[in-house]
């Protein structure tokens, strides 16, 4: 067992005394239930990898590390036709592809003998629904062979881009526990599936209204309308990945602004909300940030059971980090506990040149502590970032900073969406007291030369973090991989891909993977020191998965197209969702002598 989940039972142990006065056995139950899960998904013995990746993160904590061995560092996706695909040729360590639509978002994930992935409708796997006919689509794989099963389809929304993208797909990660699976619709709901699908010849309820039973088509089990039911407008899609706490959901809505960006049209709808994942009941809201969401919400929520107090996590789209008590399964409790402002308190949002940013990537909790940074919608470009260790165990406002009137220095000023202090209005900041910033990194001065270049910098992510190790590695949107102490924030290395990065980092065996736009797959030695993370080639240090190209310079395996998502293992295998295609990876040589 890990030092966190000792932690983490510790604190249970501790929830005795007030707590247990003020909150029924129904909330230890469920955090009980999270200890459980979060040890089941992290804590395989050597001899006993991780089976299944069920969410995106793996668990509620979020912390993509997943217990493998003999993972590959290096394939080859060779040629493939057909649909579905059929390899021309040899594709070393590619055990199968499966074929997705032309642009993919959505986060593998293993579980129940299936991959479930997000995507659109390009490849139009169901004849109702040729490739023509722009869909958000869930499409479920025979996990042994990748043969296609079954796909959910989402119907685009009528009020076009400003809800519903064009060709975007369904950009949330399902969440997956026995039978039953979770997602967030590009339509604005919450769904649960049957897994199975129609192939268990059951359409399983309460909502029976499908419009084709056939097996390749899902089975819904119930339906959440964020937008009709709880007034949601949210801005261009809706991606929250879901997670949970025994029978509850915690739900990001995506509520967000207008097409213009200027007018928040939905102002009195929640962000965050926890719904009962038996039946679709919406038992919590909370509408924070109000007025101040910036763009969109596109985060996602973590939990974790915090200075012994049941905590959850939430990004919010005004750059704040929102945290609050778990409710019971009535809604009673669920008070805000703590809130940190992620960016400074003088930088300014704007739609171009903007210093303030919102938080798209998703909390990460270890060890007691919350990791998170700052981002934007990659259309608006590449930008300042901040990344942040925050001390969970404080209440209140625990910014690093507060906003004051030179005029009156006793009451800070409310928070404002676009620049919390103006100058110019004689407002200032001043550090404050009850701060709850751990550790912060923006910028370094590695090479010692008085100034932080291009990979001594943070840029803005839409990623979020993976520790292992006593190790930070977090990528931003500029392409720069960083690694970092933990536990102090120092850097060790940084290393640029030259090409956006929108995945996070996946550690397992002792390696990091990540992805880039332009197909990349880098995997790097999990070490502090430079000499094991990377290796020479010439005079400059590469991912150790690199090899001559043809024209003699240093390559990492390509996928053929933009990986956007972030690579998942599960039973020794590695997956990766390129923009087209799902590809499962693995030794042969092992499987051979299976």
């Amino acid at each position: 067992m890990s030092k966190s989940e000792c932690r983490m039972k510790s604190e249970i142990r501790m929830m005795n005394g007030p707590f247990v006065l003020r909150h029924s056995s129904f909330v230890i139950r469920h955090c009980l239930a999270v200890v459980m899960l979060a040890t089941a998904v992290h804590s395989a013995t050597a001899a006993e990898p991780t089976r299944e990746w069920p969410q995106w993160g793996g668990s509620a904590q979020r912390n993509n590390t997943p217990v493998g061995h003999n993972i590959p560092i290096t394939w080859d996706v060779g040629k493939f036709v057909g649909k579905p695909p059929k390899r021309v040729g040899v594709s070393p360590n590619i055990r199968w592809i499966a074929l997705l639509g032309s642009q993919s978002y959505g986060n593998p994930v293993i579980a129940d003998g299936k991959a479930f992935v997000g995507s659109n409708n390009s490849n139009g796997w169901l004849k109702r629904y040729p490739g023509n006919i722009d869909l958000g689509c869930l499409l479920a794989f025979r996990l042994s062979d990748g043969q296609f099963l079954w796909q959910h389809s989402s119907e685009k929304l009528p009020t076009g881009r400003v809800h519903d993208w064009p060709l975007q797909g369904i950009c949330s990660t399902s969440l997956v526990e026995g039978k039953r699976l979770w997602f967030v619709t590009s339509r604005g709901e919450v769904r649960c599936l049957d897994t199975e699908g129609f192939h268990d010849g059951k359409n399983d309820g309460p909502y029976t209204q499908e419009k084709s039973q056939d097996k390749d088509e899902a089975d819904v089990i119930w339906v959440l309308d964020m937008m009709r039911e709880l007034g949601v407008s949210q801005h261009n899609m809706a991606a929250s990945s879901l997670t949970s706490v025994g029978d509850l959901l915690l739900v990001i809505t995506g509520n967000g602004v207008d097409e213009a960006h200027k007018i928040l049209p939905a102002p009195n709808a929640p962000s965050f909300i926890v719904v009962n994942k038996n039946t679709g009941k919406v038992v919590w809201t909370d509408r924070s940030p109000g007025l101040n969401i910036l763009h969109g919400q596109w985060s996602s929520p973590a939990f974790g059971v915090l200075g012994g107090v049941p905590q959850m996590i939430f990004g919010g789209g005004d750059g704040w980090l929102y945290s609050f008590h778990l409710p019971d399964a009535e809604g009673k409790g669920g008070e805000l506990l703590w809130k940190f402002d992620c960016n400074p308190k003088e930088s300014k949002y704007s739609l171009e040149r903007a210093t303030r940013n919102h938080i798209i990537g998703t909390p990460v909790v270890h060890d007691g502590r919350v990791y998170v940074a700052v981002g934007e919608d990659p259309e608006h470009g590449e930008g300042e970032g901040h990344l942040w260790c925050v001390d969970p165990t404080k209440r209140g406002d625990v910014s690093p900073q507060l906003a004051f009137k030179l005029s009156d220095p006793k009451h800070p000023i409310p928070p404002r969406r676009e620049q919390a202090v103006d100058p110019k209005q004689g407002e200032v900041a001043r550090d404050n007291p009850n701060s709850a910033a751990l550790w912060h990194y923006d910028k370094f001065d590695q090479d010692g030369d008085g100034e932080a270049g291009h990979t001594e910098t943070m840029h803005r992510t839409i990623g979020s973090v993976a520790i292992q190790n006593g190790l930070l590695v977090v990528a931003d949107m500029s392409g720069v991989v960083h690694c970092l102490d933990v536990a102090t924030g120092k850097p060790h290395w940084s290393y640029d891909t030259k090409s956006q990065c929108w995945s996070s980092p996946l550690i397992v065996d002792g390696k990091i993977y990540i992805g880039d736009e332009d197909g990349d797959v880098a995997v790097f030695g999990l070490s502090g020191d430079r000499s094991k993370a990377m290796k020479k080639i010439g005079e400059d240090w590469e991912p150790i998965n690199s090899e001559p190209d043809q024209d003699g310079n240093p390559a990492v395996p390509n996928m053929g197209s933009s990986v956007y998502t972030t690579p998942v293992v599960a039973d020794n295998v590695l997956y990766i969702a390129s923009k087209s295609y799902l590809f499962a990876i693995s030794n042969e040589k092992k499987e051979e002598k299976k």
